[in-house]
Protein backbone atom coordinates (compact mmCIF):
# COMPACT_ATOMS: atom_id res chain seq x y z
CA UNK A 1 0.00 0.00 0.00
CA UNK A 2 2.92 2.60 -0.09
CA UNK A 3 4.37 3.68 -2.48
CA UNK A 4 8.46 3.30 -3.40
CA UNK A 5 10.83 5.74 -1.61
CA UNK A 6 7.48 5.85 1.09
CA UNK A 7 8.25 6.19 4.52
CA UNK A 8 7.39 4.45 7.45
CA UNK A 9 7.73 6.10 10.98
CA UNK A 10 7.20 3.24 14.19
CA UNK A 11 7.26 5.60 17.48
CA UNK A 12 8.12 4.35 21.23
CA UNK A 13 9.90 1.34 19.69
CA UNK A 14 12.36 0.80 22.19
CA UNK A 15 9.41 1.13 24.96
CA UNK A 16 11.66 2.49 28.18
CA UNK A 17 14.67 0.48 27.27
CA UNK A 18 12.85 -2.72 28.02
CA UNK A 19 13.40 -4.35 23.88
CA UNK A 20 16.96 -3.34 24.60
CA UNK A 21 17.76 -4.98 28.19
CA UNK A 22 17.38 -8.68 28.86
CA UNK A 23 15.01 -7.55 31.91
CA UNK A 24 11.33 -7.43 31.55
CA UNK A 25 8.21 -7.14 34.43
CA UNK A 26 5.55 -9.76 33.30
CA UNK A 27 3.61 -7.49 32.49
CA UNK A 28 5.41 -5.92 29.63
CA UNK A 29 6.61 -9.10 28.08
CA UNK A 30 4.26 -9.22 25.13
CA UNK A 31 4.91 -5.66 24.17
CA UNK A 32 8.46 -6.23 24.36
CA UNK A 33 8.32 -9.01 22.40
CA UNK A 34 6.35 -8.10 19.51
CA UNK A 35 8.59 -4.25 19.28
CA UNK A 36 11.74 -6.97 19.40
CA UNK A 37 9.62 -9.01 16.53
CA UNK A 38 8.76 -5.96 14.31
CA UNK A 39 12.67 -4.42 14.86
CA UNK A 40 13.59 -7.57 13.62
CA UNK A 41 11.19 -7.84 10.34
CA UNK A 42 11.83 -4.30 9.19
CA UNK A 43 15.52 -4.66 9.89
CA UNK A 44 16.06 -8.27 7.91
CA UNK A 45 13.72 -7.12 5.01
CA UNK A 46 15.49 -6.19 1.72
CA UNK A 47 12.87 -4.05 0.41
CA UNK A 48 12.97 -1.74 3.11
CA UNK A 49 16.01 0.52 4.55
CA UNK A 50 16.00 0.88 7.96
CA UNK A 51 17.31 3.37 11.22
CA UNK A 52 15.99 2.93 14.75
CA UNK A 53 17.16 6.54 16.66
CA UNK A 54 17.74 6.08 20.02
CA UNK A 55 15.80 9.20 21.14
CA UNK A 56 12.91 9.44 23.63
CA UNK A 57 11.53 5.56 23.34
CA UNK A 58 13.46 5.18 20.08
CA UNK A 59 11.94 6.09 16.41
CA UNK A 60 12.29 3.78 13.83
CA UNK A 61 12.04 4.80 10.22
CA UNK A 62 11.95 2.75 7.40
CA UNK A 63 11.98 3.60 3.91
CA UNK A 64 10.55 1.51 1.05
CA UNK A 65 13.44 0.85 -1.41
CA UNK A 66 12.67 0.89 -5.47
Amino acid sequence: MIQPDGIIFADNILYKGYVMSDYNKHKQRTAVRNLREYIKQVSENPNLETKILEVGDGLAVSRIKN
